[in-house]
């Protein structure tokens, strides 16, 4: 069943949840509700399709919600899915993320309502660099610095990083997530899907959960192709992962290395010898003991939080569970650890020094 619940409305309440805690009044609450600019553009694309060329406008959007504590940050997403209202809440998730691992931040977001599988590498290109052009004015290093997120990553942030310095000088700062060789760091592209297995197994020790228990991550994207590459190697069996085709199950464990070198051959999860194949919905509703969201918003919702069995979700994706259904969850007894920290390590990547073996 899908979820008809809008990303911006469950922003609304679970921030509403969190004002009413903290008693502030109405002056306070439209103050950090405000953004401080939207910004829309169109985007002009020549395509070439069935032997005819075309031109199709994309349009691309950056919310810059709060500055206070320093230059605003946030992703860039490539999705269908993209519009104003979801950049708007996903910017002040921003502000509050940054403002909570304490770095000198504001909040940001900005997308393209595409489907970046249905361009090829050279129009996703000129659509990166057209989308930098238009919003220059508004990005730069003391303004706004954009990162990866969904359907982005080191090659597209590469290419704004490029056209960014062919108008203002090159300025290696104005995105982060970059190659290393252009200035990236080392770590950054790991850093939030192994945050999110830290305070994984940090919560699941908390609750006296098993070390080497039973763990389900939903999207095997960048973060949660490392959440479940890190709890592998703490001991914990990876029983299901899913893409945005479908999901494979297996009650043994699915050897994760296996899994990422299958995907690179085949494009995908299914197949994937060992495992039997399920929708990404049900793949939600089997028993572990660690659940990992990491695909998009409002996974979990009214329609299907009944039938979720694990006690500990940690939220890798941005706002993966509805506002009812975490009220729901919570009143079941199920431990939720929010988005809002677990997948902060993107903002804050860092060398634990219990961790010697690997770089964050």
């Amino acid at each position: 069943m899908k979820n008809p619940c809008h990303c911006q409305n469950n922003q609304a309440y679970f921030l509403a949840r969190a004002f009413d805690q903290l008693a502030l009044d109405a002056s306070q609450r439209e103050l950090l509700l405000a953004a401080f600019r939207e910004t829309r553009v169109s985007i002009p694309l020549k395509m070439r399709r069935e032997g005819r060329e075309q031109v199709r406008s994309f349009v691309g959007y950056r919310a810059q919600h709060n500055h206070a504590r320093g230059p605003f940050k946030g992703g860039l997403r490539f999705h269908p899915s993209v519009d104003p209202g979801e950049i708007l809440a996903l910017a002040q998730l921003m502000t509050w993320k940054t403002a909570l691992v304490e770095i000198p931040f504001g909040g940001a977001k900005g997308g393209i309502a595409v489907d970046p599988k249905s361009l090829d590498e050279s129009e996703l290109e000129v659509l990166s660099k057209r989308f930098c052009q238009k919003m220059s004015p508004v990005i730069g290093v003391h303004q706004d610095i954009p990162a990866p997120d969904v359907g982005t990553g080191a090659r597209e942030m590469a290419w704004l990083l490029e056209e960014y310095s062919k108008m203002h000088g090159f300025q290696p700062a104005v995105v982060t997530g970059k190659p290393v060789e252009l200035g990236g760091s080392r770590g950054r592209r790991e850093a939030t899907g192994f945050g999110v297995a830290f305070l994984a197994r940090e919560a699941a020790r908390d609750l006296g959960l098993p070390p080497n228990g039973r763990v389900i991550v939903q999207g095997f994207g960048n973060v949660g192709s490392h959440v479940a590459l890190r709890l592998a190697q703490w001991g914990y069996r990876i029983i299901g992962l899913s893409d945005s085709r479908g999901a494979v199950l297996s009650e043994e464990g699915i050897d994760v290395q296996a899994a990422l070198a299958w995907r690179k051959q085949h494009g995908h999860l299914q197949g994937l010898e060992g495992c039997r194949e399920l929708d990404n919905d049900t793949l939600l509703e089997q028993a572990c003991d660690i659940l990992v969201p990491a695909a998009m918003e409002a996974t979990i919702h009214c329609g299907n939080e009944a039938a979720i069995q694990a006690p500990l979700i940690v939220e890798a994706a941005n706002m993966p569970i509805t506002h009812r259904a975490d009220q729901r969850l919570h009143a079941r007894g199920v431990r939720v650890v929010p988005d809002l920290l677990a997948n902060a390590g993107g903002v804050s990547p860092f060398q634990s020094r219990n961790e010697p073996e690997g770089r964050w």
